[in-house]
């Protein structure tokens, strides 16, 4: 039988590039995110050209309740996770902290932690269950450092890093493996989400150098999991070669 992945925020960006490289590898797939349409595309798209089966599961990782009906309303075949990757995650805005908007404090964190708990907490348990499993957690460079205006996008980073750090040795007595992947500057929806849709600032970010693609990020993450079962990588950073860090950028 196959393997499965579950991969949260597969509408597009790392989760969507992540999709298409495990479901090449031959694993079967359970995709998540808000945006139904974009995941049963991609899902029609994988079966076709990979012949592997694919669940689709539309729902909003913030909402608890949504998280809990939709990942306990999975047939129970689907329960033998494999690989959880918790992709989905956003920034929202680029203020100082004095002109900070609550709201988008509240979507950053209800996101990017509160929804990456909510669904690890279900899966780790499938996994206990299953005697394995390996959960790979996106970070960023954010969770690394802290740069000007990135105030609470980084605290999330931060927590995801700690987060990380936790499950490790939580789910050590399980045999679960854990690693954390932290990007540098990747061309993905991400900047056009920061910037709440003004795609000409989010353009912007990216000229000048050559920034890394989702299939970079899919790839890593793919040789992480591709490691003997002895091997674990708990903490890896991958950025552009014309970034050094979040602020150091090389531009022509």
């Amino acid at each position: 039988m196959a393997k499965i992945a579950l991969i949260t925020g597969a509408t597009a960006g790392i989760g969507e590039a992540c999709a298409h490289t495990f479901a090449q590898q031959g694993y079967d797939l359970i995709l998540t995110g808000r945006r139904l349409d974009r995941l049963e595309k991609l899902a029609h798209h994988l079966n076709d050209k990979y012949n592997v089966e694919i669940a689709v599961s539309s729902f909003d990782v913030r909402n608890r309740e949504e998280v809990t009906r939709s990942l306990d309303g999975l047939p129970s075949r689907w329960r033998e996770v494999d690989v959880l990757i918790n992709n989905a995650g956003l920034s929202q805005g680029l203020d100082p902290l004095n002109q900070g908007s609550y709201d988008d404090w509240d979507t950053m964190i209800d996101t990017n932690i509160k929804g990456l708990l909510y669904v690890s907490k279900i899966v780790s348990n499938w996994m206990i269950s299953n005697g394995h499993g390996h959960i790979i957690n996106i970070g960023s460079i954010a969770g690394k450092e802290v740069y000007p205006n990135g105030n609470v996008y980084c605290a999330t980073k931060h927590a995801v890093d700690a987060l990380n750090k936790a499950m490790r040795v939580d789910l050590l007595q399980h045999g679960i493996k854990v690693t954390a992947i932290h990007p540098g500057m990747v061309e993905t929806e991400f900047s056009e989400v920061r910037f709440k849709g003004d795609k000409d600032r989010a353009k912007k970010v990216y000229e000048g150098f050559e920034p890394l693609k989702a299939e970079d990020i899919a790839e890593t993450i793919w040789f992480v999991v591709s490691r003997p079962a002895h091997v674990n990588i708990n903490d890896l950073l991958i950025m552009p070669t014309a970034q050094a860090t979040a602020t150091n950028v090389l531009k022509k």
